[in-house]
């Protein structure tokens, strides 16, 4: 019996696109995350994992879009193919089946450690960019995560009743963010200006 091909997409946000991943590989079922991969915690990949059975493929398009350590990586793709389940990376063109040779184990090794150093430095140059920048009194701060529309609707579905944990995840923002976002909106209500006129007001008179 022939197994499924089955694929797993990641982006960071909700305004990266996902469209280049996996571009043009046949499969039977997509798992979509947009969170980051900072760790294995995200609804999507527990989903997929969970799917994965004995004879699937998992295409995956690159080893940061499943792990961003090497602990991690190697952890998946051992557990899977201990399962049954071969695991393509198709930008690096590994494939494993769990029974590769020492030297395909290496490559995944090396690879990750790579890509794990290349995500250190590239956050590194972050934050002394970001250093500089303050000390020249040009940094303005992290842009606004959502657009408009999509602040409106995280509101609109938390006012609704859903909860907020699930929804931070599905937008790939903090709580912080979304409370910040509730705030704002909050103080543009008849209501939130009439409360600062009366806080304002108040101060004016101590």
């Amino acid at each position: 019996m022939t197994g499924q091909q089955v694929g797993y997409i990641r982006v960071s946000t909700v305004m990266q696109n996902t469209a280049r991943q996996l571009d043009g590989v046949a499969l039977d079922k997509v798992f979509e995350d947009k969170a980051s991969g900072k760790d294995t915690k995200r609804p999507e990949l527990g989903a997929c994992l969970n799917h994965l059975r004995e004879g699937d493929t998992l295409h995956i398009h690159s080893m940061d879009r499943l792990a961003r350590n090497l602990d991690d990586l190697r952890k998946i793709v051992k557990a899977l193919t201990g399962r049954g389940v071969v695991v393509h990376f198709h930008k690096e063109n590994l494939i494993f089946t769990g029974d590769d040779s020492p030297m395909a184990n290496l490559l995944l090794s090396m690879l990750a450690a790579f890509s794990e150093f290349e995500r250190s430095l590239i956050l590194e140059r972050q934050r002394e960019g970001i250093a500089i920048a303050k000390g020249e009194g040009k940094y303005k701060g992290r842009k606004p995560s959502l657009s408009d529309d999509q602040i409106k609707e995280i509101l609109a579905r938390a006012s609704a009743g859903e909860k907020v944990a699930v929804l931070v995840r599905e937008y790939g923002i903090s709580r912080e963010t979304f409370y910040g976002y509730k705030r704002k909106a909050d103080a543009a209500t008849p209501q939130g200006q009439l409360k600062a006129k009366v806080k304002g007001f108040d101060r004016w008179n101590q």
